[in-house]
């Protein structure tokens, strides 16, 4: 894998841009992070939650019949929606809770936008015994209100961000002023390979266990690499996971998928590696979507957890370089994918993975048949449903084929 420097740069991108009060709160943890991750004990406590609560590996499942709906290449599915707790994000949180243990931390603080993050964090920190405060934009506690829920049932206080946009950058904003309000005792586990160093390099170490497996297993199904790997991006956290053990191999096309939400004038989209342009937010340099006046443009997706109007800085590094690709796909071409897999392959995927798998079925038709797609499935669709039905009953979405 790629590793930044010594200050966190991938290429021209990532950095540590926070308050000088924040600073040697960062330091303490990248040298922790430095300490243990490759120290035998923390890895064989890490492990052993991955396989004994997180139900890993996952599979990597062909999808025949979808595959030969679409004609073309062959589509593989990354399971990550049988983790349990349904989604990728569960594989950051054991990461990151256990080294916040190591480093005597008591509290814990998080941000969510779709909730699964927030779900996993509260999980994570059941199963440690440590309080937890997760912040998620008011929007998204409205359009994700079982998460909630879920998140509340495993002893999760849930502070609803009620400023400007009321998502996922404001919940960033204010679980940041409440970590350094107390940074002794608190940790703050960021759920995306976003923010300042250590942050980007820490999710994508603790995240790339689905490229690991995802290579070995289609090793051994098709005995040789894929020829595209396609996933989600709203800060980067599953993509990055998927492309981080594919990035030396050139043979190999990484394909990002963004929100083009309800088209692409200002406010109606979250396409940032796109559209956007590079500028600082959140205490690191990447592409950014901006305003007239330079500030974190009005951002919309259909998916809760791809409405951020920035992105990973190793994402923007790979754009530059020329290494992946990144395109973007609509609410309703994500809907149509939303369908397509559920009744194909009895599979419901989250509405951020119905993205990628969008792109997927676009690509698959235009490539010879022994081609193969693998596609991180990185949530499974059950938080969406409510909020689907309630958009076809208002007729803001049509169902494809009725």
């Amino acid at each position: 894998m790629t590793l930044p420097t010594a200050d966190g740069f991938f290429g021209a991108y990532g950095g540590r841009f926070v308050p000088e009060p924040i600073q040697p709160i960062l330091s303490e943890l990248a040298e922790a992070f430095e300490r243990y991750r490759h120290d035998p004990e923390f890895l064989r406590e890490y492990n052993y939650y991955q396989r004994q609560f997180n139900g890993r590996p996952n599979p990597l499942y062909f999808c025949d019949r979808l595959t030969k709906n679409c004609g073309g290449a062959k589509i593989y599915l990354k399971r990550e929606d049988l983790n349990h707790l349904g989604a990728h994000k569960v594989n950051n949180t054991l990461g990151q809770i256990l080294l916040a243990r190591r480093m005597g931390k008591k509290k814990i603080i998080a941000e969510t936008g779709a909730g699964q993050h927030g779900v996993a964090t509260a999980a994570t920190a059941a199963l440690m015994g440590m309080e937890c405060t997760i912040y998620m934009g008011a929007v998204d506690v409205e359009r994700q209100k079982l998460n909630v829920f879920r998140m509340q049932m495993m002893g999760a206080r849930v502070v609803s961000a009620e400023s400007g946009q009321k998502t996922l950058k404001e919940a960033v904003d204010e679980a940041l002023g409440a970590w350094v309000q107390d940074a002794q005792n608190t940790f703050y586990l960021l759920g995306s390979a976003v923010g300042p160093h250590p942050y980007p390099l820490m999710v994508r170490e603790f995240q790339s266990i689905v490229g690991r497996e995802a290579r070995a297993q289609i090793l051994e199904a098709e005995g040789r690499l894929p020829d595209y790997c396609v996933a989600c991006v709203g800060g980067g956290s599953n993509a990055i996971g998927l492309f981080s053990e594919f990035i030396p191999d050139s043979e190999v096309r990484l394909v990002g998928v963004e929100p083009a939400g309800r088209g692409l004038d200002y406010g109606q989209h979250a396409a940032t590696l796109c559209l956007g342009e590079p500028g600082v937010m959140h205490g690191f340099h990447s592409y950014m979507l901006k305003d007239q006046a330079g500030e974190p443009a009005a951002v919309y997706s259909i998916s809760a957890g791809l409405d951020y109007p920035s992105v990973g800085p190793e994402h923007a590094h790979l754009k530059d370089s020329g290494r992946a690709q990144y395109v973007f796909v609509s609410d309703q071409e994500a809907v149509n994918a939303f369908f397509a897999l559920s009744r194909t392959e009895g599979i419901i995927p989250a509405l951020e993975s119905s993205h990628a798998l969008a792109h997927a079925l676009r690509l698959a038709p235009s490539l010879p048949p022994e081609a193969i797609i693998i596609v991180n499935l990185s949530g499974r669709g059950d938080k969406d449903v409510e909020q689907v039905e309630r958009m076809v009953a208002n007729n803001e979405i049509s169902v494809p084929g009725v």
